[in-house]
């Protein structure tokens, strides 16, 4: 049923393309992160390379499994139409505002710059495709703007950036 290769195949990418949901799992020498994530903010940039800009939110584990040389996969399933599961093994990058390819990257997405808190690319090592039979259809309705609405409230407010900033400091779970 599984299968496991190198890089992205044409039918894995155009698989990605028309997902809404996906999964981000880390780890870097700390607990094991897993994040879902939605909106339009990942492109495949070609068949061993996909990049995705975060918005801010609670924690920044990602970015923290990133600069500390972590493994990462990602995580692709079909809610509707035929079963599949796409699981992609990577390492991260960050790419910060100095980097040369930041500009580019940016220019892949239609999102406002302030609102971004990083943007992460992608190595792919390892792609395995899996049947997904298990996985429930269920029918997509809308995106959230819960977290784009405060995102904007939060720069109205110059508050965005100090708050973007806080949370580049992993989480230290000693103190809860």
């Amino acid at each position: 049923m599984g299968k496991q290769y190198k890089a992205l195949k044409p039918q894995d990418i155009e698989f990605i393309k028309k997902q809404k949901l996906f999964y981000i799992s880390s780890c870097s020498d700390k607990e094991v992160n897993l994040s879902p994530k939605g909106y339009d903010t990942i492109r495949i940039i070609d068949e061993n390379r996909l990049v995705y800009a975060s918005y801010p939110g609670s924690g920044n584990r990602t970015h923290r499994d990133a600069v500390n040389d972590g493994e990462f996969t990602l995580v692709f399933n079909a809610f509707e139409g035929g079963a599949l599961i796409v699981r992609i093994f990577c390492k991260a990058n960050v790419i910060g505002k100095e980097d040369g390819k930041y500009q580019e990257y940016l220019s892949l997405f239609n999102i406002n710059e302030t609102l971004i808190r990083d943007i992460f690319e992608f190595n792919i090592y390892a792609v395995e495709s899996s049947c997904g039979m298990s996985v429930p259809v269920m029918e997509y309705k809308h995106e959230r703007n819960e977290l784009k609405d405060w995102a904007k409230d939060m720069d109205k407010r110059d508050k965005l950036e100090a708050y973007k900033a806080s949370k580049v400091t992993p989480i230290d779970l000693k103190k809860i």
